[in-house]
């Protein structure tokens, strides 16, 4: 017989985990936003003197910066992500996918606790 739910023991550990990330996630946020939005370009760019910007520096602390942006917005879902994991372990519905409703491995949980979908599941949307 197929093992339904995961118990009170096995929600704890992956609970642990997942705070484990979601703290991880939060210090990337912060690292992030210090880095990026709390220097001016002059700043970033460790120059002290009072000459202007070539346009390729501008362009590049740009780019830079978007993409440290880009980042701390992936972080964000993530965040996301794990809040609803933790709502899940909360509920006792954690760990099963929200498509066939089978038990998601714990190999994958254990590598991904914020997981919605088994594998076969996550195959199939990803072929779509």
């Amino acid at each position: 017989m197929l093992k339904k739910r995961y118990t009170k023991k096995e929600l704890k550990e992956f609970k642990k985990l997942v705070l484990k990330q979601q703290e991880s996630i939060v210090d990337d946020i912060k690292h992030i936003s210090e880095d990026t939005l709390k220097k001016s370009q002059k700043d970033a760019s460790g120059d002290i003197s009072g000459y202007t910007y070539h346009m390729a520096d501008v362009a590049t602390d740009n780019y830079d910066r978007e993409f440290s942006l880009g980042l701390a917005s992936h972080d964000r879902k993530m965040l996301y992500d794990f809040d609803d994991a933790l709502k899940k372990i909360e509920e006792g519905t954690f760990g099963i996918c929200e498509d066939c409703k089978i038990l998601i491995s714990k190999t994958r949980l254990k590598a991904l606790p914020q997981a919605r979908l088994c594998v076969k599941c996550k195959e199939k949307r990803e072929k779509r």
